[in-house]
């Protein structure tokens, strides 16, 4: 557990793995002998035809229909006006083995790949997704125009083919271009899609590198609006990962922390508002002097809790010391929730040091529960740990008002 680790919610937490060899996948199933539900290719349009085709002649007939005029696989009208058959795509056996894979991995294409992929999804093996996610990436590849192909798909897709079309997408190279992401944020402003699936696709957008000034309003609007719901939340989440990204690459984190101090202090969900409040901290940026002012009011006007120890551990990591002392010691005496003031106690030694524990002491006067804590603190100090960080690891007990849940 970090002293970055605040309370009760858990905060919010990838990139695009490099081209999977066949060895490498069959290696992840190494004593899995055979999957539960089809996972393999058999022979497809052999010449002459075999046993096994001619036994699953009427399946196959009933595959060629299922997937005529689907998305790259639709028919094609003739001189006569009737539309040719396409191929149907490989057949799939519950007895086949993985060894099959490499055939899979070979000739699928991205024309093919919902196709051939479906009964190897419906298997529900977690392990056959992650396969066709980094397959699926890898023929998505740089190309814009293969990525909104992609995103076609996703808008009616069923939620395993969704998780694995968005995943895909979000982890490719062409998920940069601006035509990709303005599509993306396109589809997740579309009010006639659900909310899980308008969070799919803001999620994916969280790998940008930056965001422009438009696509950021957007979000935070859309964010603080009391009907976003799940894909607001999603929103909030996205607006921090790029934030993150970018002020670790040198950009300017300023306009991201208005955005999420704006949905913080305005979106009517509780949760919204502690995700956007609290997100901050894991890039721990200068906070300028007006966003020092309104985290201040968070501190004393959000209603909260959680909000509030996240105001707390943002304002410690930025601005003069002194001042936050002193704005700690007046929110300690009129806070009532106690993890609130393990919040304060806590990180008015981050903000100054040694030089809190006077504050620190007139905080345990003020609430006796905290007198064995300052003396615990006092003793780390007087043996010579100064660093916050060597200080919260030397503490006996970093949770002593089970304050600390779920966080790593």
């Amino acid at each position: 557990m970090t002293p970055e680790s605040l309370h009760r919610s858990a905060a919010p937490a990838t990139g695009a793995p490099g081209r999977r060899v066949p060895r490498k996948a069959l290696a992840w199933l190494a004593g899995t002998a055979l999957l539960v539900a089809g996972v393999a290719l058999l022979s497809s349009r052999e010449p002459g035809g075999d046993a096994a085709a001619s036994a699953h002649a009427t399946a196959a007939a009933s595959a060629r229909k299922a997937t005529s005029g689907g998305p790259g696989h639709g028919g094609r009208a003739g001189a006569g006006g009737a539309a040719d058959e396409a191929p149907p795509p490989p057949r799939f056996d519950e007895a086949t083995c993985w060894r099959e894979l490499e055939r899979f991995d070979a000739a699928v294409t991205l024309e093919s790949f919902r196709a051939w992929a479906a009964p190897l999804l419906a298997s529900g093996d977690p392990l056959v997704a992650d396969y066709l996610t980094e397959r699926l990436t890898e023929l998505i590849g740089q190309d814009p125009e293969r990525a909104s192909e992609v995103l076609s798909w996703a808008r009616a897709a069923g939620p395993d083919e969704f998780e694995v079309l968005l995943t895909a997408l979000r982890g490719s190279e062409a998920v940069h271009h601006a035509q990709v992401a303005t599509k993306l944020l396109a589809q997740g402003m579309d009010a006639t899609l659900d909310g899980g699936r308008r969070a799919g696709l803001l999620s994916a957008l969280d790998t940008q590198k930056r965001f422009e000034p438009a696509a950021l309003d957007t979000l935070t609007s859309f964010a603080k609006d009391a009907v976003s719901g799940e894909a607001g939340w999603a929103a909030t989440r996205t607006i921090a990962r790029v934030m993150k990204r970018d002020f670790e690459a040198k950009g300017d984190a300023a306009p991201y922390m208005d955005a999420l101090l704006t949905i913080g202090t305005e979106s009517p969900d509780e949760q919204i508002r502690y995700l956007a409040l609290s997100t901050p901290m894991h890039a721990t940026p200068v906070l300028d002097e007006d966003t020092r002012a309104r985290y201040a009011k968070v501190l004393t006007q959000e209603g909260s809790p959680d909000g509030r120890e996240a105001a707390a551990h943002n304002l410690s990591v930025s601005g003069d010391s002194q001042e936050v002392l002193d704005m700690f010691a007046q929110a300690f005496a009129r806070e009532q929730d106690t993890c609130v003031r393990w919040a304060l106690f806590r990180f008015a030694a981050r903000a100054s040091g040694r030089d809190a524990l006077p504050v620190m002491a007139n905080m345990a006067m003020t609430d006796p529960r905290f007198q064995p804590l300052y003396q615990v603190f006092e003793q780390l100090y007087a043996s010579g740990v100064h660093d916050f960080v060597r200080l919260w690891n030397s503490l006996p007990d970093q949770d002593p008002f089970h304050c600390l849940v779920g966080h790593d």
